[in-house]
């Protein structure tokens, strides 16, 4: 089973990863502006308003009688009876797939409720964190929180998922994964588990809970430097962000690492208010849709930071991630470092259907202060540095040995002499 090389080395030397879609005992969002704007993608709920295209462009006399004649065929030769509800609600989903955007998807009624409910905070997980990488679709688990239904079930980061119940891991994007795993208190979820060195596929039975984890940590390093690291924008990311740069400031920091590596995104206003915590006042980014309409978000005059900054960034520091990257960067206020990150510049719109049904659409790309749209093409750092761990495998982990980290400790060294 082929892996990513950077994610391989990530979670055999205990870099703590985030996850293109959060972990599974939460989910991020945030009321704004009459919207509902999800972690990792921006997501917004809204009412529908207005129509397009009638479904005449679409269903026009060849496509109707190309479907009477399908119809036929499996009415003839289908080897079961078939349920028509089920075809429809195949219509419909085939007519978001024909959009080609991984991010536009349709919902049944009972799919829209999981996920309006999940969105509200009533749903519970296992507690681990999943990356995918964008080729395979091979879904990694990069985080076992601690006293998680994952971590005393037994597993581990790096353990690859390979079915959540019957459904192949690799079937579907990771976010829509996510909803399988997560379910009601006291639920069950089966997992089978590729795990390197194992020669079988391993097989748990997880029971759902309640799962709370810290989406921010820190500790102070040698110098006066403080270390944040930020697994993804949460609901409560940024107060953690304030009370963490507090503690560091108390115990005399004097420059500040802020690792997005591996973040898969959050909460646009959590990310907002984070960089209103550093930034002057200021755009730190906004969105415009197809006819031009554009929404800002903004930093105020409140507070700023100024001690030197860096930033560490990969390939799936994603969204949100990259929200914050782009604005420390096109503020100058601060040194990006790392590699590449994912690309993930656009926003999504949930909208109810009359019938109970939903769908969801991408609607918007996002710029950054200097209106640089990063879709596909992800925000190059100021230093291109290839993870390396440099330390011993066998031993516990060691920041310092974590050749970005040790770069970015560099970098704002230099600057405080």
């Amino acid at each position: 089973m082929e892996e990513n090389k950077e994610l391989e080395q990530k979670k055999e030397h205990g870099f703590k990863s985030g996850v293109l879609t959060g972990v599974l005992g939460t989910v991020a969002v945030v009321l704004a502006a009459g919207a509902v704007l999800f972690a990792h993608g921006n997501l917004k709920v809204s009412e529908t308003t207005g129509t397009s295209q009638t479904a005449q462009t679409v269903l026009d006399d060849g496509t109707l009688s190309k479907l009477d004649e399908l119809m036929g065929q499996i009415n003839l030769n289908y080897y079961e009876d078939v349920d028509a509800s089920d075809l429809q609600e195949g219509l419909y989903s085939g007519l978001l797939e024909g959009l080609n955007d991984p991010y536009s998807a349709y919902y049944t009624e009972e799919e829209y409720k999981d996920l309006m409910e999940q969105t509200q905070g009533n749903f519970y997980g296992i507690g681990a964190g999943l990356s995918q990488d964008k080729e395979s679709m091979q879904v990694t688990i990069t985080k076992v929180y601690e006293d998680t239904p994952a971590e005393k079930a037994g597993l581990k980061a790096g353990d690859v998922i390979v079915k959540v119940d019957d459904i192949d891991a690799t079937s579907m994007e990771v976010s829509d994964l996510v909803q399988h795993i997560r379910g009601e208190e006291g639920t069950t979820v089966h997992l089978e588990i590729y795990r390197p060195g194992e020669s079988d596929d391993l097989e748990y039975d997880i029971e759902r809970a309640k799962v709370n984890y810290e989406t921010v940590t820190g500790q102070l390093l040698d110098g006066g430097i403080g270390y944040i690291y930020v697994s993804e924008f949460g609901e409560d990311t940024a107060n953690q962000f304030e009370k963490t740069i507090a503690d560091l400031e108390s115990q005399g920091m004097k420059a500040m690492i802020v690792d997005l590596r591996n973040n898969g995104g959050g909460m646009i206003t959590a990310v907002t208010q984070m960089l209103d915590d550093i930034l002057p006042e200021g755009l730190v980014v906004y969105t415009e849709d197809k006819y031009g309409n554009r929404q800002e978000f903004k930093s105020s005059d409140d507070t700023k930071m100024d001690y030197p900054m860096a930033v560490l960034v990969n390939g799936y520091s994603a969204s949100a991630s990259e929200i914050f990257a782009g604005a420390i960067r096109d503020y100058d206020y601060g040194t990006l470092i790392g590699t590449t990150t994912y690309g993930k510049g656009v926003v999504q719109k949930i909208i109810p259907l009359p019938d109970g049904d939903a769908v969801k659409l991408t609607i918007a790309k996002y710029y950054t202060p200097k209106g640089e749209n990063i879709q596909g093409t992800g925000i190059d750092p100021d230093i291109e540095l290839e993870y390396e761990y440099t330390g011993d495998p066998d031993a516990d982990f060691d920041i310092y040995s974590d050749n970005q980290v040790a770069k970015a400790i560099e970098v704002l060294e230099g600057e405080l002499d």
